[in-house]
């Protein structure tokens, strides 16, 4: 495959079917902008009405061209271009790039057109439909019509560009170009009929040209295809920054279980960026900003930064900033201190301290060189923010010129904050390989992305493990179809490893109090229902129940459910009342990307504080205990596990095998498991293991 995205990105030939002789039509763009920007290779216009355009000869169809082209952009009708694609891929062509639009996008009947183009396409690969094209910045080929290509000249660099979206493609170049930031490839895959996300990530992993690779999804349609692509780029130290519209849970269908309401879709997406190494861009404008500072090449490896400023307003902005991302603006070591203080004698300059501040020194050559020396010289700090003020921009060559020799004998990561709008001056100091940003918070995301991005390259993949069930598990007792009720669910949990708390099962007509003595004085009553999931919103759960009230507590309770309800109990449960451990729940949810495994804070609040985590399980594997923990970890609540302020810390091995446990029942399980949730899981204190007191299981 690559083979024919090389070709893509690479043609000796162009064939351009529906070429119009028109420069500023839409089908006239293409050609004029291969000239423009210099293409050295063939160009086959095709249209039947003319001989001719833009000096070039015009054929009347795609059987007359004179060599097979490597690569062909078709711009007819929707009708016409199934025999266009027909008659490509006779020819031998390697990948046809398809602008028409009228295809997937536009419902059922366009759906099944696109169907029929695949197959006309046999073993020629296809771009689009409904795409803006390709543009390979880094040979000066521009495969579009994109006006963003009326440019002169585009900057090139080491960032590579795929989007779903054919105008953001247009959008990101031409911001690119005033930004500063060099390019590399940049293509348009739309509606993905065949060469989709994953096959241009896999490519751009190879390619020496690209550093960084930045994905505009609007949804990932081969789920497993992607995973591997962005696995591959991230063992191969290649950053990938990804901005993913559709983040409103709107419309979502609410769920049986706490997790389906929990685990909506754009959650999923995050679980799987952080599995497999991507760095989400959260605004827009940290789109570019991420990988502006990711494209320097430089690696940061911790969070001490210092502040070099000639306006102390704008240094404190950025302080401010860079203490709510978790970054440290220590002052200078003593001997740092020394040789700032040295550059300046008097108190002109507040050289000793962080911002260091060289307002009313002035920008003399010697100090800015001297202090930004000093910076990156100095053990206290791990990168530097040059603050560009409005003084500054009187002399922008004087900072650039500082810069430039200054970074030569550094490693460590240098941005600056352009503090007056400046872009001209902020496109400069980025072309220089200094990344500017106009907006405080801007640095604190680009040296959040350089820091994660240091952390994943140096972090491995955890193992898996294999659960302790066995691979046959006895499970002849589950129904065909339906929800589980409480105490089948639990039974289920139990094959797979997972302990439950002591209960009985009690028929209020013929109770059998003797069964429950040896729960305890004090009981849990609940109702037991296949029908009934959330128990209390219907008042199906009592605590605290005298084991000698339970015939009235069983009586009471049924009147109340039959009332809000409308469901007669026939069954209910008596548990032993558990105390002394951290609630917490696990859970699963499936939706298009894949099967995650949910872990949070549990109980009734469980959806009210949010606090939870989710990792998306590999076809058919549980989840290894690395990442049970590292869930746990990730939690707010993790100090509670962990003993927070003196309280005894929690069998957290306990619960690494249960999750390990749980998330090996759901892969067993497979396409019959549709919901499946432990809320709550009691932890308790280390070496005495962790206990399931409710469960919903409901199967296809």
């Amino acid at each position: 495959m690559n083979e024919a995205i090389e070709k893509l990105m690479k043609p000796r030939i162009i064939a351009v079917i529906g070429a119009s002789t028109d420069a500023k039509k839409t089908a006239g763009r293409p050609i004029a902008y291969l000239q423009k920007h210099h293409y050295k290779g063939i160009i086959y216009p095709v249209n039947p009405r003319v001989e001719e355009i833009a000096g070039l000869k015009c054929y009347p169809d795609i059987e007359s061209l004179p060599q097979v082209p490597d690569v062909a952009i078709i711009m007819v009708s929707t009708d016409k271009t199934l025999g266009a694609v027909r008659e490509l891929s006779k020819r031998g062509t390697a990948v046809a790039i398809v602008l028409t639009s009228g295809f997937a996008e536009h419902g059922a009947q366009g759906l099944k057109k696109q169907e029929e183009l695949v197959l006309a396409a046999g073993a020629m690969r296809i771009l689009g439909p409904n795409t803006i094209g390709m543009v390979n910045v880094t040979d000066e080929i521009p495969l579009s019509p994109s006006s963003a290509l009326e440019m002169d000249t585009f900057p090139k660099g080491c960032v590579s560009v795929i989007s779903q979206s054919g105008g953001i493609l247009g959008s990101l170049l031409s911001r690119a170009n005033a930004f500063g930031l060099g390019l590399s490839k940049l293509v348009s895959t739309s509606n993905e009929a065949d060469l989709g996300l994953a096959d241009f990530v896999d490519y751009l992993v190879d390619d020496p040209s690209t550093r960084v690779i930045l994905l505009y999804i609007e949804s990932i349609r081969h789920p497993e295809k992607f995973r591997a692509a962005a696995l591959r780029a991230k063992s191969a130290g290649k950053p990938i920054v990804v901005y993913k519209v559709g983040k409103s849970e709107a419309g979502i269908k609410a769920a049986v279980s706490h997790t389906g309401a929990m685990a909506g879709a754009d959650k999923m997406y995050d679980a799987l960026f952080r599995q497999v190494g991507i760095i989400r861009a959260n605004r827009f404008a940290d789109f570019l900003d991420i990988p502006a500072a990711l494209s320097s090449g430089r690696t940061l490896q911790g969070r001490r930064v210092a502040i070099l400023t000639s306006t102390g307003g704008a240094g404190t902005l950025i302080a401010d900033s860079l203490g709510e991302w978790g970054f440290e603006t220590p002052a200078p070591d003593e001997r740092t201190a020394a040789r700032l203080r040295a550059l300046q004698p008097g108190d002109q300059a507040v050289l000793d301290r962080n911002p260091i501040d060289v307002t009313l020194a002035g920008l003399q050559p010697d100090l800015l060189r001297g202090a930004i020396s000093a910076l990156l010289d100095s053990p206290t700090y791990d990168a530097l923010i040059l603050i560009l003020g409005s003084s500054s921009l009187a002399m922008p060559d004087l900072m650039a010129g500082a810069v430039r020799e200054c970074m030569q004998t550094s490693d460590k990561p240098v941005i600056a904050y352009v503090s007056p709008h400046a872009p001209i001056a902020g496109a400069l100091m980025t072309s220089l390989g200094v990344p500017a940003f106009s907006q405080p918070e801007s640095c604190s995301v680009a040296l959040s992305s350089m820091l994660r991005a240091s952390q994943l390259s140096t972090s491995s993949a955890s193992t898996q493990i294999i659960s302790s069930y066995s691979k046959s598990p006895n499970i002849d007792f589950l129904p065909q179809h339906g929800s589980l009720n409480e105490h089948d669910a639990k039974k289920l949990f139990s094959v797979f490893g997972i302990a439950s708390v002591k209960e009985v099962v009690l028929d209020p007509a013929h109770p059998d109090l003797n069964a429950a003595k040896e729960l305890g004085e004090k009981l849990v009553l609940k109702i037991l229902s296949n029908e009934i999931t959330h128990k209390t919103e219907v008042g199906g759960v009592a605590l605290n129940v005298p084991r000698d009230d339970l015939v009235k507590r069983m009586t009471q309770m049924q009147g109340d459910v039959k009332t809000k309800s409308g469901v007669a109990i026939k069954h209910y449960l008596a548990q032993e009342m558990v105390s002394g451990g951290v609630e917490l729940m696990l859970g699963m949810h499936k939706d298009p990307l894949g099967t995650a495994i949910l872990v949070g804070m549990g109980g009734v609040t469980a959806e009210l504080f949010e606090d939870h985590q989710m990792r998306l399980l590999e076809p058919g594997e549980p989840l290894s205990e690395q990442d049970a923990l590292d869930m746990l970890k990730e939690l707010k609540t993790w100090p509670l596990l962990d003993g927070y302020r003196g309280r005894v810390k929690c069998d957290v091995h306990a619960l690494v095998q249960a999750i390990v446990e749980f998330s090996g029942l759901v892969a067993f399980m497979g396409e019959r498991l549709v919901e499946c949730e432990i809320n709550p899981i009691f932890v308790f204190e280390r070496g005495k293991g962790v206990k399931a007191a409710d469960g919903i299981v409901v199967l296809k």
